[in-house]
């Protein structure tokens, strides 16, 4: 096993975030990739929402679902922490990059918002780069 597969997780989607996400696609479409995320204007606005949940009524959240054709966010309850999609906030081409993401919450940016990803979520977005052409 080399140093680069020790860090690394199944890329394998999350079948609850796939089940919840799939409603809002078109029929037929085949979820790819899936991860949660959330919206904050800074980094310490972020921390202060994770440590204390003083400000989670003034983030997003999220949950991101990539198919072949296009990427799907979908805005999900608060309560939920973005895993339980409710209505989709927007598409964007699937052509476009996501990461790369490092660090314990990377930042992405969706629909013109900066969004934090936790780590366990890093896999799912270096597989979406990666099949459409983008080097890790």
């Amino acid at each position: 096993m080399t140093a680069d597969e020790i860090g690394r997780r199944d890329p394998e989607p999350r079948q609850d975030l796939v089940q919840r996400s799939a409603p809002f696609l078109p029929v037929g479409s085949a979820i790819r990739q899936v991860f949660i995320c959330q919206s904050a204007p800074n980094f310490w606005f972020f921390v202060i929402t994770y440590l204390t949940g003083l400000t989670m009524f003034w983030n997003k959240y999220r949950c991101v679902a990539v198919t072949q054709d296009a990427i799907y966010v979908l805005d999900s309850s608060k309560l939920s922490g973005g895993a339980r999609p409710q209505r989709l906030a927007g598409m964007m081409p699937r052509h476009t990059r996501l990461g790369p993401v490092s660090g314990r919450w990377g930042q992405v940016n969706l629909l013109g918002e900066r969004h934090w990803v936790h780590k366990r979520f890093h896999d799912q977005i270096a597989a979406a780069d990666e099949e459409t052409g983008f080097a890790p």
